[in-house]
């Protein structure tokens, strides 16, 4: 049974910085892909960032040079370092995972996505 556990969210001021994990398990899944999702109160859920093991990353406008995900294979566990946080960065993060990919998939849509976290807070106050 897959499982992604989400962790590191939490309060920061504007201008600061926050990173969160999701740890993995019960997932062997090659080539596979996991993104980041939020969802602000009364907006929907939208993709934040995504990465495949074949190499593609693909990041939302709003979070460019600012947000990096990355990857610990060893710990199987997915990063997102959340730099310069805006008061508009505010949500709840999710993790997603997916088995396989193909060429044209939309990494930030949710429909790909077959395994979900239950979400970890993230507040930023200006």
């Amino acid at each position: 049974q897959v499982q992604l556990v989400e962790s590191g969210g939490g309060s920061v001021q504007a201008g600061g910085s926050l990173r969160l994990s999701c740890t993995a398990s019960g997932y062997t899944y090659s080539p596979y892909c996991m993104a980041w999702f939020r969802q602000a109160p009364g907006k929907e859920r939208e993709g934040v960032a995504a990465l495949c093991s074949s190499g593609p990353t693909s990041y939302a406008d709003s979070v460019k040079a600012r947000f990096t995900i990355s990857q610990d294979n060893a710990k199987n566990t997915l990063h997102l370092q959340m730099n310069s946080l805006k008061p508009e960065d505010t949500a709840m993060y999710f993790c997603a995972a997916r088995g396989g990919y193909y060429f044209g998939l939309n990494l930030l849509a949710e429909y790909p996505y077959t395994y979900w976290g239950q979400g970890t807070q993230v507040t930023v106050s200006s």
